[in-house]
Order: C-alpha cells, then structure tokens, then sequence
C-alpha cells in the first residue's frame, strides 16, 4: 500500500501556513494523507513546474495551493500537472483579497483550477472538496463524508433548539 501524500497543500509564502494548516488539519480528521509545501510561483518557479509535474509521479490524487496577492500558485500547478488542483485565494493586501480571489478563479479554457472562498472557510473547504474527490472511488471517505454532514446539521438542529429554548425563557446548558 502507497504510504506517500494523497493531497499536496502548497503556499505561496509561509505566512500563509496559519490559514492553510486549516486544511492540512481538515485533511487528517479525515484520515487522508497530505504534505505542506513552501513554494512561490513566480520566486521558484523552476521548484512549483518541477513539484507539480512529480506529484502524479509519487501518487498525489489532488493538489490544493494557496496563494495571496497575483496568486498564481494554484494557476501554475494546473499548467504543469493533470491532477484536480483547488485553490485557497489568500485575503490581504490592498484590495482586501479580491484581486487573490479573481487570479485564482480566471483561468483560461483547458486549465481549471476550482477555487474556493476566502478566509478560514475557503481552507475548510479546499480539504473537504479534495476529500469528495478522493471519496469517489474510496467507500471509507464516503462514509466519512456522510457521517461529517450529519455532525454539521446536528449542531445546527442543536443551535435551533437553544434559539427556541431561549425565546421561551428556558435555560440549556449546552452550546457548540
């Protein structure tokens, strides 16, 4: 059995890492291998060509990078691999994001990249998609996956149930 990462998490600078070790942490809840790299689409760009053309090679399904500013990380492992690539645009800088966000999602025709939100949920759900991914020919994700979605409408049922509590004047204890 491959030992190796199932999901390669780049970014583009390690200030990145407080946001994207969201993901690698998503990643491992759901017991799917990844790694975490460093690497600078337009400071190494030799390094980015050279790591997303291996990837496939060392038995990567899904590479998920993340990138502030031009972002173009996500664009360069899309050019330079065949593997389903999600992109975390980084917020930041002058224009809050949006120009992160935009450089990530415009890509031209025959080099997708799908691209998520910003912030702390854009980390969340670039693992949770590269898990759908991987869960299409893995029962034990799938299963994972099902059980995951009914943790999330339990806490919402949960926090609907202490809303009407408390519009009642009772009190609850519990809280998520």
């Amino acid at each position: 059995m491959n030992e190796g990462p199932e999901v390669a998490v780049v970014m583009g600078s390690d200030s990145d890492w407080q946001l994207v070790k969201q993901a690698v942490r998503t990643l491992d809840s759901f017991g799917v291998r990844c790694e975490a790299k460093v690497i600078s689409a337009h400071r190494t760009p030799d390094v980015a060509a050279s790591y997303a053309r291996q990837c496939s090679e060392r038995g990567v399904k899904v590479i998920i990078a993340a990138a502030g500013g031009a972002a173009h990380l996500a664009g360069a492992m899309a050019a330079h691999s065949i593997l389903p690539v999600v992109g975390i645009p980084i917020a930041g800088g002058t224009l809050g994001g949006l120009d992160s966000l935009l450089s990530t999602a415009q890509m031209p025709a025959g080099v997708p990249v799908a691209t998520v939100t910003l912030g702390s949920a854009g980390a969340v759900n670039a693992a949770i998609l590269a898990v759908q991914i991987l869960a299409v020919s893995r029962p034990d994700l799938q299963e994972k996956l099902r059980q995951y979605k009914v943790s999330m409408r339990d806490k919402v049922l949960a926090g609907d149930e202490r809303v009407r509590a408390d519009m009642r004047g009772e009190q609850t204890d519990q809280t998520d």
